[in-house]
C-alpha cells in the first residue's frame, strides 16, 4: 500500500518553460489546491493513519444533511471531492483539521511522483484501436475481413473461447498512473505543480498526485 504523501489537483493542461540555460521542457500543469484537511485517522480510534482531503468547494445546498454536519464539525466549508490518503505518523502530525496544505511542504523541484488520473472514455473499439491489432491483409482476396481479430479458439479442444482473450469492447475511462514524472516548477501561492511529461486524463481531470513509490534510491557506498 502507499503511505506517500501527496494531494489532489485538476490538470489544466500541457505548456512550455524555459530553463536558465535556454533548454525548453514540456510540462504538465496540475492545480492542486487549496486542498483542505477535513479529517484525520488515527490508530487508537480507527486502526490506521490516515488524511481525509477536501478539494474544490461546492454549495451548501446540494450538500446531503450528513455530509453537511461533517463538514461543519471539521468547522470547514462543503468539498465538491473528498479523498483518504493513507500515510504515516510523522507526516499525518503535520496537519491538523482544517488546515490548508502548503505545496512547497510536500513536493519540491527535481523531485520525483506519480500521477494518476482517468483516461479519456473511446467509446466502443475494435481490436486494432483497442489492442493495436494488425489487421488482416488486403490482398489474395481478402472481403471484408481486414479490422477482424482473428481466431479466438480451438476447433475440439478445449472446445470453447478462452477467457481475458483480446476482443473489441470499451476502451479508455478507467484509472491509470504514471510512475516517477519529475516536478518542474513548484508554486505554492497558486498551487500549481508542473510535472515533466504528460498525465493522464482530459483537461480539467482530476489527478492524484503522490511522491513516488518506486523511485531508485541512490546507494550510500562509493
Amino acid at each position: 500500500m502507499n503511505f506517500q504523501p501527496g494531494t489532489l489537483g485538476r490538470k489544466l493542461g500541457c505548456t512550455q518553460i524555459f530553463e536558465d540555460d535556454g533548454t525548453v521542457t514540456r510540462v504538465t500543469v496540475i492545480e492542486a489546491g487549496p486542498v483542505v484537511v477535513v479529517g484525520k485517522r488515527t490508530p487508537e480510534k480507527d486502526g490506521y493513519t490516515a488524511l481525509v482531503l477536501g478539494f474544490e468547494e461546492r454549495k451548501e445546498k446540494h450538500t446531503t444533511m450528513p455530509a453537511a454536519g461533517y463538514f461543519k464539525k471539521a468547522a470547514v466549508t462543503p468539498r465538491r471531492i473528498v479523498k483518504e490518503l493513507r500515510c504515516n505518523g510523522d507526516f499525518a502530525a503535520k496537519w491538523e483539521v482544517g488546515q490548508t496544505l502548503k505545496l512547497d511542504e510536500i513536493f519540491q523541484p527535481g523531485q520525483l511522483v506519480d500521477a494518476r488520473g482517468t483516461t479519456r472514455g473511446r467509446g466502443f473499439t475494435g481490436v486494432m484501436r483497442r489492442w493495436n491489432f494488425a489487421g488482416n491483409v488486403n490482398t489474395h482476396g481478402t472481403h471484408e475481413y481486414r479490422r477482424h481479430g482473428g481466431s479466438i479458439g480451438t476447433n475440439m479442444t478445449p472446445g470453447r473461447t478462452l477467457p481475458n482473450l483480446k476482443m473489441s469492447g470499451q476502451y479508455g475511462n478507467e484509472a491509470m498512473s504514471i510512475l516517477n514524472l519529475k516536478i518542474a516548477r513548484v508554486d505554492a501561492e497558486k498551487h500549481l505543480l508542473m510535472l515533466e511529461g504528460g498525465v493522464p486524463g482530459a483537461r480539467n481531470g482530476l489527478v492524484l498526485v503522490r511522491q513516488a513509490v518506486k523511485a531508485k534510491k541512490r546507494s550510500s557506498k562509493r
